[in-house]
């Protein structure tokens, strides 16, 4: 019989798994054995879309979920000072860290996630931005992600063990006129990615990122981005993508099935994007 729980004795951190696709990997990381830490920017993060009450909460149910040790984490990871304070934690409570999935991040600007439109700016645009909005949609995917990566890297390449995955999208594959910033965000992250996959080749640290492409979330319905005519297309390939399907990539990333798969930039879209990355 095939183990069904292939990261037991592992941890893994999730960054922004307070809700959303985060909080889905989190449980899935944590059915297949790992302890797992939760992340949210603050204890309350999980409130912005009514998905639980505090992220103290959403430890607690997806401990009660999975039967894994679950800890909740949070802090600000645009700031390197509070960045390592999670990360200490997180090695005090769990110990050393096998797993970093690094998936906070969002179109989200000044306002936070809880300021109108879901924290989307009014111009999200290449011309019309404000300098204030574009920096912290800038920091909130790219600084944030290669903050985390610098505080827990160096302990995996001591060990010459662990899995990095980083959390891409679509929009960084390709030029839109709305949303400007934050496809200049993740393409960033999608060649940071590689980069780190080159540095860490000879540590034997795979680094891999997944760009979902539109995925049903409690925030991608309340910011109004789900189209009438892709919504009654159902769970087809033409159809929208669920939390799901991208906690499997995950998982494919950080167990034994992808331990020769490293630098890959890899697309959870249902197929509508086919060039290459």
């Amino acid at each position: 019989m095939a183990d069904n729980r292939p990261l037991a004795g592992q941890v893994a951190w999730v960054t922004g798994s307070s809700r959303g696709l985060g909080r889905v990997m989190a449980s899935h990381l944590g059915r297949l054995g790992a302890a797992v830490a939760v992340h949210g920017t603050t204890p309350t993060s999980a409130r912005a879309f009514g998905e639980a009450e505090s992220l103290d909460q959403v430890a607690r149910d997806v401990a009660a979920e999975t039967g894994a040790r679950v800890l909740a984490v949070w802090g600000d990871l645009t700031d390197e000072g509070q960045v390592a304070a999670v990360v200490a934690k997180v090695r005090a409570e769990l110990g050393r860290i096998d797993i970093l999935v690094a998936n906070a991040g969002g179109d989200i600007g000044t306002a936070g996630a809880m300021g109108p439109r879901g924290g989307k700016p009014e111009h999200n645009d290449c011309v019309r931005i404000p300098v204030a909005e574009a920096r912290a949609i800038l920091d909130r995917n790219l600084l944030s992600c290669i903050l985390v990566c610098r505080e827990v890297a160096p302990e995996m390449m001591a060990r010459r063990s662990g899995r990095i995955v980083t959390i891409g999208s679509v929009a960084g594959l390709h030029g839109r006129a709305e949303g400007a910033m934050y496809a200049t965000a993740k393409a960033a992250v999608h060649e940071y990615t590689r980069c780190l996959a080159a540095q860490l080749r000879p540590y034997d640290v795979a680094v891999n990122c997944i760009a979902p492409g539109g995925t049903m979330t409690a925030r991608f319905v309340a910011t109004g981005q789900t189209e009438p005519e892709v919504l009654a297309r159902g769970e087809t390939l033409q159809g929208y993508g669920r939390a799901e399907d991208i906690a499997r990539a995950v998982e494919f990333f950080v167990t034994e099935a992808g331990r020769h798969v490293s630098g890959q930039v890899l697309r959870v879209d249902g197929g509508a994007q086919l060039w290459p990355a």
